[in-house]
């Protein structure tokens, strides 16, 4: 084996980020490999890599013992004792079987050995650069599309957005540039995969802190997210300081920081509410744009019945029953919807009990 062999080992491993004693680990066990292929042999054997005279020799490593039974894994006593006298029974003897050609084979299983690392060194520096954008939003280009898959190119790796995960009210262009969620990355024998959603709440709360600096300064903090993607979602905000307002925070100056959000979710409609820790004000909160008269709380099966004016009870419940479906994924807790007169029947509101609707009427007037 020429010495420039381990000069180009050595190069290379500098070229890709290899150290190159991994390299020459790895070159040893593929010529022990290629040896026992090329030459049938089922010996034991060791391959001694000098850099410094650059040259290779195979050594087959045999037991000593009092009759051979095995020619290829055994030595005789007196064959041993030859070589040298001070060998004992037992003891390992190793044996010169270099051949003569061996250097083309060498040169065969450093190709393969060495393209093998790099591929496995550049899958490594992938894996290790992606895998802390996990849970975060990247900007991609798609580049192809078929029928199961989208394929975004976010820059040294291609990703697939799968059907499942895809926006229904988005229609998806070749060469358009789109933000995706970061769900999962995994190293897996093919390569790292990366698993990239439309449609996960993450995206909508990446993009608020994106967006709003009072959230991604920690001054404001995201609760909790409900979604049905391309269509309604619903954010829970808090601001421990009380002269902060989180809601407007997030609406922005003309509505302006959530309308961007919008605009990148090709506009899917955002009620951005406030969070409490009282489960009243929180479902209130929740059902919003409808008005709420009362909110009565088992806390015992974690469910609420929401009484709202009869003039409401449509938009309280939403179209398909959206606005209630969405309000109970954000505040975690059942909700039960009642019109006020249906409410008066069954004994959940006394007669005493009246709604200023002059009062409603202001407000979703404002």
């Amino acid at each position: 084996m020429s010495s420039q062999l381990f000069d180009a080992i050595e190069n290379l491993g500098k070229e890709k980020g290899i150290d190159k004693d991994i390299l020459i680990e790895a070159l040893e066990a593929a010529l022990i490999s290629a040896y026992k292929k090329n030459f049938k042999s089922a010996t034991n054997v060791r391959v001694e890599l000098d850099e410094a005279a650059g040259t290779m020799r195979v050594f087959s490593r045999k037991i000593i013992v009092e009759e051979v039974f095995d020619h290829q894994q055994e030595i005789s006593l007196d064959e041993a004792k030859k070589i040298d006298p001070n060998y004992e029974i037992e003891d390992i003897i190793e044996v010169e079987v270099t051949p003569k050609d061996f250097g083309r084979i060498a040169a065969q299983a450093a190709k393969q050995v060495v393209t093998q690392r790099v591929r496995e060194a550049e899958r490594g520096v992938i894996f290790s650069e992606y895998v802390d954008r996990e849970e975060d939003v990247m900007t991609g280009i798609i580049q192809r599309i078929d029928p199961r898959f989208v394929y975004v190119n976010l820059g040294k790796i291609e990703a697939k957005l799968p059907e499942a995960e895809q926006m229904s009210t988005e229609d998806y262009q070749v060469h358009d540039r789109i933000k995706v969620f970061v769900t999962k990355v995994e190293n897996t024998s093919k390569g790292p995969q990366i698993y990239i959603s439309r449609s996960h709440p993450g995206l909508l709360k990446r993009l608020f802190e994106m967006e709003v600096p009072e959230i991604y300064d920690g001054v404001v903090e995201i609760k909790s997210v409900a979604r049905e993607a391309g269509d309604r979602s619903k954010i829970a905000v808090y601001a421990e300081n009380s002269e902060i307002d989180p809601v407007g925070s997030c609406v922005g100056q003309k509505g302006g920081r959530v309308q961007a959000i919008v605009n990148e979710l090709k506009g899917e409609k955002i009620d951005i509410v406030e969070w409490s820790e009282d489960p009243v004000v929180y479902v209130s909160n929740a059902l919003s744009p409808s008005k709420v008269v009362d909110v009565q709380v088992n806390e015992e099966e974690k469910s609420t019945t929401v009484i709202v004016p009869d003039y409401q009870l449509s938009l309280a419940i939403g179209k398909r029953g959206q606005n209630a479906r969405l309000a109970a994924k954000l505040t975690g807790w059942k909700i039960d919807i009642k019109s006020e007169s249906e409410a008066r029947e069954e004994g959940l509101l006394s007669e005493n009990e009246h709604t200023d609707y002059a009062d409603i009427e202001e407000d979703l007037f404002e």
